[in-house]
């Protein structure tokens, strides 16, 4: 894993150093782990050996930040405002897709200003491995009527692509005037299939993330950041 992660999004950050001479939508930047805690000798040095044996035991992996809170906070409020200037005049139906999306689909929808209708997706995939599958299966339908209806689909990470283009052709199939992507994250280092995003959070090159809804075999889901877990022999398959 590297110790520089890709990262696309729109507004600055003390955090963040952008790559001069670059226009669009969104600026390049660079996010740089921090570096590692020096811990002190002797007793300090076995009580962090025995609290990392322990984490271990518990299932739990070394983690480093990569996104704070604050940074994921702003974004979620930028997202929310260009869905409200795309759509306004219109009511459309923003579907989370279960589980990871939960906290992300939260904070989106409260920020739209715009009159909205909720529903969610669920779809297997990922199971207890670190790695895709590679097999998808639609385990919690849309109930909501979307015939004829502008749908946003709300994803925390786009991986493979496999699962968001399963659940895009599952939603196609009910006859919605229009469907679009809006995700947190877009990991590019394992695209298997092309998926068209209409709003990005942030883009990362690779790694393995947990934290604000992203998971590691059900743990972590509820940390506030967004980090990158750093056991090496955990990491995905390249």
């Amino acid at each position: 894993m590297k110790f520089g992660a890709r990262v696309s999004f729109r507004s600055g950050n003390a955090n963040f150093c952008a790559r001069p001479g670059k226009s669009g939508d969104y600026a390049e930047a660079y996010i740089r782990y921090a570096a590692p805690v020096c811990v002190r000798a002797g007793a300090g040095l076995v009580w962090s050996f025995l609290t990392g044996l322990n984490a271990k035991r518990n299932g739990l992996l070394e983690k480093k930040l990569l996104i704070a809170r604050e940074t994921i906070r702003e974004r979620v409020k930028e997202l929310a405002r260009r869905i409200s200037s795309d759509y306004k005049g219109q009511q459309p139906v923003i579907v989370g897709v279960l589980n990871g999306a939960v906290f992300f689909f939260a904070d989106l929808a409260r920020e739209i200003s715009i009159p909205i209708e909720i529903d969610f997706i669920r779809a297997a995939s990922y199971g207890s491995e670190m790695t895709s599958s590679g097999k998808v299966r639609v385990t919690k339908d849309v109930e909501i009527p979307i015939q004829g209806r502008s749908v946003i689909l709300v994803e925390d990470i786009v991986d493979t692509g496999l699962t968001l283009t399963r659940i895009i052709r599952n939603v196609q199939r009910k006859g919605p005037e229009s469907v679009k992507v809006c995700a947190l994250i877009d990991k590019l280092e394992r695209r298997n299939v092309p998926v068209s995003i209409d709003y990005c959070g942030f883009q990362i090159q690779e790694g393995f993330l947990v934290g604000y809804g992203l998971d590691y075999n059900e743990n972590y889901r509820q940390l506030p950041d967004i980090y990158a877990l750093e056991c090496e022999e955990c990491l995905p398959v390249r």
